[in-house]
């Protein structure tokens, strides 16, 4: 077998189920991977690989006595440190909460658990989930930065450290990541994965994402982490859907494809232009250009608005509280929301179901949205973790997204997102594979012409 570091997520548990693998080899495999890339990484704000190698050992014991196995077995995962672990510090990237300790897990971690995954450590993020970068480096090239707020999870995958790992996203930190280190990534419907135990930072807007090698593994995934679960209001009445079966399923028709610029194309990078566009037009008439309707222009003012007003309340006490402790920035945003008022707010949430009925007539005749997943491959340099100008929309109207590493620019990866209606995130996972295999074909003839 090769490195069993480099296994993906389903790969990785079904060689553990079939008695192929144990958990414990894949964690060592693990741990001496991030013993190799992580002084120049830096993903990790908390490692112990005993703890990890334990967890490992119970597991493999769990499964040699006959136990039921859940279906991330032994698979090893890396932690946003905004959720809650309650064997592990979680500090939220912020020196008023250095050395904090949870009495509990979140509702994720736990939900990982159930399903027999091993909790690998906790991944790096920015203070508060916010903007204010930390150590960690692309691995691409860590001159670059690896993108925020959920970086070291986006990193420790692309590095090969952990094969999954969980962000979260509330402007575009699941999705930006995964464009500046190329690996795939999944943010779902809003509400379809309990919040319960994370750092919250907007309420109509916090969602748990999830990081692989592949879609399958994103699938594979998010079905451990889909549940209700009457503390998370937002996720109370969602159904439980299961996306790898949908994700694996050929398409029942080859799927049309919207490209969509949106009115902030501007603000992307003349090489992600060229690249997007030259991408659309590889795929033929599976793919047409489509313009965003009028009533959608306002959509990144009222997301900002939103997001502003919950920073104010969830981190306002802790402004006051520890006051220099928290960067410049950080104090800025604060203080603006907390000028908006609480009429405003409530329009900006409810403007969130306007925006999304009007998606509903291109969702009517496209499978999924095509769009720039970053405004161009990873800036240099660490202290800018990038913009969320491609992401927010979709954030706001709660669609799920996807974000496959097809492109590269200037040696860089860039991400290729697609979106789909609220609920059809199987399907939308199905397009994304299907459109995978597509770009790898057209990459292919291209090669045997040129060749």
């Amino acid at each position: 077998m090769a490195d069993p570091a480099d296994l993906g997520t389903a790969q990785a548990a079904r060689l553990i189920a079939a008695g192929e693998l144990t958990s414990e080899a894949l964690v060592t495999a693990c741990l001496a991977r991030i013993e190799d890339r992580e002084p120049q990484v830096q993903a990790w704000t908390f490692l112990d690989p005993e703890l990890a190698l334990a967890q490992a050992r119970a597991t493999d014991a769990r499964q040699a006595d006959g136990q039921t196995i859940g279906s991330l077995h032994g698979v090893p995962v890396g932690i946003k440190d905004i959720m809650d672990t309650a064997d592990m510090p979680t500090e939220n990237g912020f020196l008023g909460h250095a050395g904090r300790r949870p009495t509990e897990d979140a509702q994720c971690v736990r939900a990982l658990r159930d399903a027999g995954a091993i909790i690998m450590g906790k991944t790096v993020t920015t203070e508060l989930a916010n903007r204010a970068a930390g150590k960690t480096r692309n691995p691409v090239d860590p001159a670059h930065t690896p993108g925020g707020s959920s970086s070291g999870s986006a990193a420790a995958v692309r590095a090969g450290m952990v094969p999954a790992a969980l962000g979260s996203q509330t402007g575009g930190s699941v999705i930006r990541p995964a464009s500046y280190c190329g690996i795939h990534a999944l943010k779902p419907t809003f509400g379809l994965i309990s919040r319960t135990g994370m750092l919250p930072q907007s309420d109509p807007l916090d969602t748990i994402g999830t990081y692989g090698r592949s879609v399958e593994d994103l699938a594979c995934l998010a079905d451990a982490l889909i549940g209700p679960d009457q503390r998370d209001p937002d996720c109370t009445h969602h159904p439980h859907p299961k996306l790898h079966r949908s994700a694996m399923e050929a398409p029942p028709r080859r799927p049309r494809l919207a490209f969509v610029r949106t009115p902030v194309w501007h603000r992307g990078e003349p090489r992600m232009h060229a690249a997007l566009e030259g991408f659309a037009a590889s795929l033929g008439a599976d793919c047409e250009e489509v313009a965003l309707p009028d009533d959608l222009i306002d959509a990144w003012t009222w997301h900002r608005t939103a997001q502003l007003y919950g920073m104010a309340r969830h981190y306002g006490p802790l402004s006051d509280r520890y006051g220099p402790l928290m960067s410049p920035r950080l104090t800025q945003h604060v203080a603006e929301g907390r000028e908006i008022s609480s009429a405003r707010y409530r329009e900006a949430v409810a403007r969130r179901e306007v925006a999304g009925a009007a998606l509903a007539p291109i969702f009517a005749r496209f499978d999924a949205i095509l769009t720039p997943a970053s405004p161009g491959p990873a800036p240099k340099g660490l202290r800018f973790t990038g913009a969320a100008t491609f992401n927010a929309l979709w954030t706001y109207t709660g669609v799920p997204c996807v974000t496959l590493p097809l492109l590269e620019v200037d040696g860089l990866p860039l991400g290729v997102q697609l979106t789909g209606p609220r609920g059809a995130d199987g399907p939308l996972l199905r397009t994304a594979r299907w459109l995978e295999r597509t770009a790898r074909a057209l990459s292919v003839d291209a090669v045997a012409a040129t060749g």
